[in-house]
């Protein structure tokens, strides 16, 4: 398996894996490490098998591993960008269905920092939450009645007067949503301190930084996992 670009690398192992569930004779033995960079024409992997196993997993193998590399080697992009802030680099819940735990080890081996894996792990109040419950008060009080107090909550706010609110109910995180960077440093200033901001929406290489200059301690972003371009790796066969 060759590397037909520079990449960081992520995915091998269920590469691998594809090989040995065709037959369990194939070895992959890996020639770079999980999360590492590369260089056009690195060789990724050696695969050793029957030759109807290697030419049956060929494109299942690789799809996984293009599509993997693919999401890390666009983390380490941003996680680039953010090089010198104390900004941290999150993803998102928008990931392919049935691939969210491979898509977050891909962001991990990025250099990225995952969110949350599920509903589960972290109680997010957004805008249509926020509606039904009448005001983000309202929200997170009847939250606070159902989780464990070891549970973090994270409130969307998409004004200052929410971020205000916000705030004011004491909630760990608050999600600044689709601001620009001036609002989101007049929201940070409003907070002082009390619960940690994350920047979310329409975040792109271009306007990332930006956002981290403004003072908040996370950028979310989604394009990561679900626009990630694959990865160009190539496998070639070689008689032995």
């Amino acid at each position: 398996m060759i590397a037909k670009q520079k990449l960081t690398v992520s995915g091998l192992e269920i590469a691998a894996d594809v090989f040995m569930r065709l037959d369990e004779s194939c070895v992959l033995e890996p020639d770079c490490q999980e999360g590492q960079n590369v260089r056009r024409g690195t060789v990724l992997a050696h695969i050793r098998g029957p030759l109807r196993a290697l030419l049956s997993g060929e494109r299942v193998a690789l799809n996984f591993l293009r599509h993997l590399s693919g999401i890390a080697t666009l983390t380490r992009r941003y996680v680039k960008e953010l090089k010198g802030t104390r900004c941290t680099l999150l993803d998102t819940r928008k990931t392919t269905p049935g691939l969210r735990t491979l898509e977050k080890a891909a962001v991990r081996a990025g250099g990225g920092t995952n969110h949350r894996m599920g509903l589960f792990d972290g109680a997010m109040i957004k805008d249509n939450h926020i509606a039904a419950a009448g005001s983000i008060t309202a929200a997170v009080a009847a939250v606070r009645k159902r989780i464990p107090p070891t549970i973090k909550i994270e409130v969307e706010a998409s004004s200052l007067k929410q971020v205000r609110e916000a705030a004011r109910a004491g909630v760990d995180i608050i999600m600044l949503d689709n601001m620009p960077p001036g609002k989101m440093k007049k929201a940070v200033q409003l907070v002082r301190g009390r619960s940690r901001c994350e920047a979310s929406g329409n975040l792109e290489l271009g306007n990332l930084r930006q956002a981290a200059l403004a003072g908040v301690d996370f950028v979310s972003v989604g394009a990561i996992t679900h626009s990630a371009p694959n990865a160009d790796i190539s496998m070639k066969l070689v008689n032995a």
